[in-house]
């Protein structure tokens, strides 16, 4: 299986950063991906006073998406967007992924959300505006389990074992819009954990560069092996990072080392 992580800088405008994805998903078709996926957020990242209106899951966003994995033939998972939410103040951070024929295999809101003070340096406050999701997913890519997450579920481990132990996941995808001041620190780190401890290939696309108001992403969107070695890296600009999965690989690793069948707790 040949896979893509699309990076791109999301911004203000909705129209600008859809065609921008749609671009992208055309350069990782063209380059052989039977998968490609996007970032957290792709349709805009700006004030809060311009951002689209939620839509529900068949919505101009979801539907763009359909159209473009259908005329390309490929998977994509569409990143991430704003759902319609359980009342009028709160949306989803929800992702889909479309077949080869653009038909939605899945949808995953996210389950962890992003509320951090950090004094001199963030304030963010995601529960105020989103809706947590409470159910963990996985979905058969061409016969290959994909566990899906987004952004701040990295550093919840426990979901990630849920998505490699009970839906058998071997693969799992991070879309993000990472903050370039833990991402230096961090983005790297905590993907390959999530890699090594579940015994999967990880496939992290982010956002990069900076954003409205006073918001920059880290990027370094990447694909990472069974073992923690980072097989694509994507340099910082817009772009995509491509890399073949080898399955068999990923089979001897559990089988030479089988931490996961090991397991006590």
């Amino acid at each position: 299986m040949r896979v893509a992580v699309c990076q791109l800088n999301a911004r203000e405008d909705r129209s600008a950063n859809l065609a921008m994805a749609r671009d992208l998903l055309t350069r990782a078709a063209d380059a052989g991906a039977d998968l490609a996926v996007l970032p957290e957020y792709t349709d805009y990242l700006g004030p809060a006073s311009g951002a689209p209106k939620p839509e529900p899951v068949d919505g101009e966003y979801g539907t763009f998406f359909a159209d473009v994995a259908r005329e390309l033939g490929i998977w994509v998972h569409a990143g991430s967007f704003h759902e319609t939410g359980p009342d009028a103040d709160h949306i989803y951070n929800t992702s889909l992924v479309f077949n080869r024929s653009g038909e939605l295999a899945a949808a995953y809101r996210k389950i962890h959300l992003y509320d951090v003070e950090i004094p001199g340096k963030v304030s963010f406050h995601e529960s105020r505006t989103v809706a947590p999701g409470d159910t963990p997913v996985v979905v058969d890519i061409d016969g290959v389990p994909l566990g899906l997450s987004i952004c701040y579920d990295l550093r919840f481990p426990e979901l990630y074992r849920r998505l490699a132990d009970d839906g058998a996941a071997k693969l799992l995808v991070v879309p993000a819009a990472f903050m370039a001041h833990t991402g230096r620190d961090h983005w790297e780190i905590l993907l390959r954990a999530r890699a090594i401890e579940n015994q999967c290939y990880v496939l992290a696309a982010g956002q990069i560069g900076n954003h409205e108001p006073a918001r920059t992403c880290f990027g370094r969107s990447m694909i990472i092996d069974p073992w923690g070695t980072v097989l694509a890296q994507a340099p910082d600009t817009t772009t995509i990072a491509v890399a073949d999965l080898d399955l068999d690989r990923l089979e001897t690793i559990r089988l030479e080392l089988p931490s996961l069948a090991n397991r006590r707790i």
